[in-house]
């Protein structure tokens, strides 16, 4: 007969951290990856049904009116400077060739007072490769809609598209925003200032 000197119910003791070898160690780690990736995706995402939103006041901001004046000075159409309300922030303004197609895009970003973002691009080139040159594609049309007596093309996609044509200059409005922001831009359009092609900015 033999002694067995550990009691029957005593609890099995875990071996000590010290004998933990690499395969246990990186065992884990990949346990708690996951998690921590989680909880710091959570922590940086908010649940917007409309679509990506931006903090109005973060990021660069830039004079919209002064660069769109020094675009009107070089581009072969006139150049309109949307009258935003207050609230909305400019974030950028370029002056490009359209791709695929004659003309030249004058293009200006806007994130609006609930943190949306649209653009507004001012062209000569044809409506079609204006539309392929922003989207990448021409989607079909899904409708019009009517602003200040001005009639603008809807097209669908991943970000709808308004298209219009006023005194020969394709105005183009896309964006995140939702329908009400998009008039207020294409209302704001409307009523801005146009600085006829070629027009020297001020001294």
């Amino acid at each position: 007969m033999t002694f067995d000197p550990t009691p029957p119910h005593e609890p099995r003791r875990p071996p000590p951290r010290s004998a933990l070898g690499p395969r246990q160690l990186v065992g884990a780690i990949l346990v708690l990856l996951p998690v921590v990736l989680l909880l710091g995706g959570l922590s940086r995402c908010s649940f917007a049904p409309g679509g990506p939103e931006i903090d109005p006041s973060a990021g660069p901001a830039v004079d919209a009116p002064a660069l769109l004046r020094d675009a009107a000075r070089l581009a072969p159409f006139a150049v309109r400077i949307p009258a935003v309300p207050p609230g909305w922030r400019s974030n950028a303004v370029d002056r490009a060739t359209v791709a695929g197609g004659p003309g030249t895009a004058v293009r200006a970003g806007y994130v609006t007072g609930a943190g949306r973002y649209l653009e507004l691009v001012q062209s000569d080139a044809p409506e079609e490769a204006l539309v392929r040159d922003v989207a990448g594609t021409v989607p079909p049309p899904t409708g019009v809609v009517d602003v200040g007596g001005t009639r603008w093309v809807v097209y669908g996609g991943d970000e709808a598209l308004w298209v219009a044509d006023v005194a020969g200059v394709r105005l183009l409005v896309t964006g995140s925003a939702g329908e009400d922001e998009f008039r207020t831009l294409a209302e704001a359009t409307l009523a801005g200032e146009t600085l006829p092609a070629g027009t020297p900015p001020p001294r």
